[in-house]
């Protein structure tokens, strides 16, 4: 954000110039930070609903742990996904208060100031995303989704190793699936689970590939094409082992203001009574 904008922005609002949802308007589409080799976008949650996270996957250290500190200076907790061991020593060196997730390579920065609102947990009565694997080789994926969506804010609860080669598994959990508001499932393999599970639920389904498998698995694609092609009508799919993608896809299932009109969470709007299509008898 660069001061001199901000302060004639504010001036304006001040001076009747501007109205206020104009200036959180002109709040969207404030400049970023250049730091030469990155570009931070600090507005992205005003526009999105969501913070900006750093993928970690190519990047050289000295730059992830200096985006890292620059990010700490806002109100949310900072999101690192594909994290090395050796990258996460690196930046543990550098800042004392970050958590390392090994099995789902994930890194959670909290920030300079951290508000009892941001510390409390989700309310029990809060929406539930549930996050459900094939098998136990999947866990990293499915941790990704899970750290990630609690790093959002949301009550998540998880079902781990219920394919369907013991569906069993899986079917003695239904008051589970039908107590979840987004589901998050998680298959390598063939990839069928989540077409059983967008049968047995109305809920939004988030299919997740995993490149857990053997040869004609080609390292996810044979899930990926399963879960595309699915009967299951309206499910959504993500690219492979993307768990963070699944996550910031049922947050914005869930602060969409459709959201807010459906079963589960709040008040349903009744209907408005249809008008009498009988004519009014003329007058005398």
């Amino acid at each position: 954000m660069f001061e001199p904008r901000l302060r004639s922005l504010l001036t304006a609002v001040r001076c009747g110039r501007l109205s206020l949802e104009q200036a959180v308007d002109a709040l969207r589409h404030l400049p970023y930070e250049d730091l030469g080799y990155a570009r931070l976008d600090h507005h992205r949650p005003l526009r999105q609903g969501l913070p900006e996270v750093i993928f970690c996957e190519g990047k050289a250290p000295e730059h992830v742990s200096a985006i890292l500190g620059r990010m700490q200076e806002r109100e949310s907790p900072v999101l690192a996904t594909r994290v090395a061991p050796q990258l996460a020593a690196y930046l543990k060196r550098r800042h004392p208060g970050l958590v390392y997730h090994r099995l789902a390579r994930l890194a959670v920065l909290p920030p300079r100031l951290l508000t009892h609102r941001q510390a409390a947990r989700p309310r029990r009565d809060a929406p539930l995303i549930l996050v459900i694997t094939a098998g136990t080789a999947d866990l990293p994926v499915a941790e990704e989704a899970r750290l990630s969506a609690e790093t959002f804010g949301h009550r998540v609860d998880t079902l781990y190793d219920a394919g369907v080669a013991g569906l069993h598994r899986l079917t003695g959990h239904l008051r589970l699936l039908q107590r979840a508001d987004v589901l998050i499932v998680i298959a390598g393999m063939e990839g069928a689970l989540p077409s059983i599970v967008g049968g047995l639920t109305g809920r939004p389904v988030i299919a997740v590939p995993t490149s857990r498998g053997y040869g004609a698995h080609f390292g996810g694609l044979a899930p990926l094409l399963t879960m595309l092609t699915s009967c299951a009508p309206g499910l959504a799919v993500v690219n492979i082992d993307n768990g963070f993608g699944a996550a910031a896809l049922a947050h914005r299932i869930l602060m969409s203001p459709v959201r807010r009109r459906t079963v589960g969470t709040v008040r349903v709007r009744r209907p408005e009574p249809r008008l009498s299509s009988r004519r009014k008898p003329p007058r005398a």
